[in-house]
């Protein structure tokens, strides 16, 4: 936003000669250029007489003519305003711009009606009120603005004053105007500063870069390309391959095969190349420590004599990269070392180490199912066999091959003795029908006839009362019974010791399936050529990281600056 300057308001009345009056300005306007100026067309023709339309003594407006006796003085042909009357004016121009309602304007006339004061306007009340030092919106009592004999009360020394106004002071704008020189001049002058500002900016930018960007990329340069000690990596790849399953079906089948049905063993193999546990092995086995503690190995990268395993730990990580293809299931091993044979030796060893775990990954499951289905087996044909055993004990003691056989003979025989019982009964009845029966015949008949009876008594007495059997004391239903149960439980031993024996196969085809091995891809072999440092590539990666961190530091301190500032 441009404010407009302030100035003091002149003002020029025509008059009736031809000569231009004497122009009364304030002392503190700039001194007028030297010599006479030559007076342009208008001007000329404001100063003769010619009518223009306005009354040669002007208008009555405020402050003029009809307030002369209020102090002011009368507008006088050609007479220049006064600085006072300039002020005054600048005063209510200010007023009116404090934006007062209509409310306190009037109010300010009141007050400026008690006191006496010469008010032309409602600002200029406002404007004569502050000068008496009196406020012109205090909410005083009405009976406060006249004293008792009339006149006007005076101020009190604990009234509430407004600040007084001050005059502005503030100078004109010069009058003197540059020519086209000083205009150029000026403008190189601004050109030169502004290329001046560039240059030094351009010089601190350029000074941060060398600081914090390119010295730290040579100093990593220099070390990749003069002090880092050559290293050696040797490369392989191998695969977890399971035992092929020909009873597979369902999903098992789907991804029979496929690096999935091993990704498991694959994680857990590369899990155990990178632990502590390897580490040790390795140690133990090789020297590991021993071998990066030699003292050709430049000081970033050797071990410390009195390194510990933590400190081991991680140079063992940074030098030994295993990385796992989960499409494939293929486990890419790198080694990095001093020397190409060592690099294959450690490469080799754990190698080694991964099929000792991969085949311990499933040893104790299949010893456990192979347990379970064998001791199971064995129960059930133990069992089987006491079942067995009491069956033919029970067949010892009752003297009975088969309950059932015998029991059909007897029935048989009880079915014969019964129809020959039936033709006696018919004999006998043939013979009571004649007259003068033989007696001799009618008792033989009726003897065979009881003696029939009781054969069919005792028979079956012998299948269902006990005793019926010499020797052992129980009938040959109970017989029966007792066979029936032993046979039924033969049997039942029978087929649990079958389904211990499916079970027993199952485990063993399933521990079969179960067993892991290891295959290469690609063998370590030893290079013939330092694989590591990559100078080159180093030293591009460390320039990107120290500008990218010297990028994300100057924004950020760009912008807390310009939070601070704002």
């Amino acid at each position: 936003m441009t404010t407009k300057p302030k100035a003091k308001k002149f003002r020029i009345r025509r008059t009736t000669g031809a000569t231009v009056p004497p122009v009364e300005r304030d002392e503190t306007q700039p001194a007028a250029r030297s010599g006479a100026r030559v007076l342009n067309a208008m001007e000329q023709l404001a100063l003769d007489g010619t009518e223009d339309g306005f009354p040669a003594e002007g208008f009555a407006t405020a402050g003029r003519g009809a307030v002369a006796g209020a102090g002011r003085v009368p507008v006088r042909d050609g007479a220049v305003e006064s600085p006072a009357e300039v002020a005054a004016d600048q005063e209510i121009a200010a007023i009116r711009r404090e934006g007062l309602t209509g409310r306190q304007l009037r109010m300010a006339r009141r007050v400026a009606q008690k006191h006496g004061l010469p008010a032309t306007s409602d600002f200029d009340a406002v404007r004569l009120l502050r000068r008496a030092g009196i406020d012109p919106f205090l909410q005083a009592n009405m009976l406060e603005l006249v004293s008792a004999d009339g006149r006007p009360p005076q101020a009190r020394e604990d009234q509430v004053k407004l600040p007084q106004t001050v005059p502005n002071k503030q100078s004109l704008p010069s009058t003197r105007v540059m020519d086209i020189a000083e205009r150029a001049k000026s403008v190189i002058e601004i050109q030169r500063d502004i290329a001046r500002r560039r240059r030094r900016k351009l010089a601190l930018l350029f000074t941060r870069l060398a600081f914090f960007v390119l010295l730290p990329t040579l100093m990593a340069g220099y070390y990749y390309y003069q002090i880092a000690t050559p290293m050696y990596a040797t490369k392989s790849e191998f695969v977890i391959q399971k035992a092929d399953g020909g009873g597979a079906s369902g999903l098992g089948s789907l991804f029979a095969g496929s690096g999935l049905a091993t990704s498991q063993d694959s994680i857990t193999v590369q899990s155990y190349l990178t632990s502590r546990d390897a580490l040790l092995r390795l140690d133990s086995e090789l020297g590991f420590k021993a071998h990066f503690q030699a003292p050709e190995i430049d000081p970033i990268q050797r071990l410390t004599p009195d390194a510990s395993n933590e400190d081991a730990y991680e140079v063992f990580k940074r030098n030994v990269k295993i990385g796992f293809d989960p499409t494939e299931g293929i486990i890419k091993m790198e080694v990095i070392a001093a020397s190409p044979e060592m690099s294959a030796a450690f490469s080799e060893a754990l190698i080694r180490y991964a099929e000792e775990r991969v085949d311990n990954l499933t040893q104790r499951l299949r010893e456990d199912q192979m347990a379970g289905a064998v001791e199971s087996f064995r129960e059930a044909e133990e069992k089987r066999a006491a079942a067995q055993a009491a069956v033919l004990q029970l067949q010892q003691e009752m003297g009975v091959f088969d309950a059932t056989s015998d029991a059909s003979a007897v029935m048989s025989q009880i079915n014969t003795f019964e129809v020959q019982l039936g033709e006696k009964r018919l004999q006998l009845e043939q013979l009571l029908d004649n007259a003068r029966p033989n007696q001799a015949r009618v008792e033989g008949v009726r003897g065979d006839i009881r003696r029939l009876e009781s054969l069919i008594e005792s028979l079956r007495a012998k299948l269902t009362e006990s005793g019926g059997t010499a020797g052992t004391g129980e009938s040959l239903a109970q017989i029966s019974g007792q066979l029936a149960v032993a046979q039924s439980d033969l049997e039942t031993r029978t087929i649990l010791m079958q389904q211990a024996l499916q079970q027993l196969e199952s485990a063993r085809i399933e521990a079969n399936k179960q067993t892991r091995y290891l295959e290469m891809g690609v063998h370590p072999v030893a290079p013939d050529r330092p694989t590591y440092p990559r100078a080159f590539e180093n030293t591009v990666l460390a320039f990107l990281v120290f500008a990218g961190i010297y990028l994300m530091v100057s924004i950020t301190a760009s912008i807390l600056r310009e939070q601070v500032t704002g």
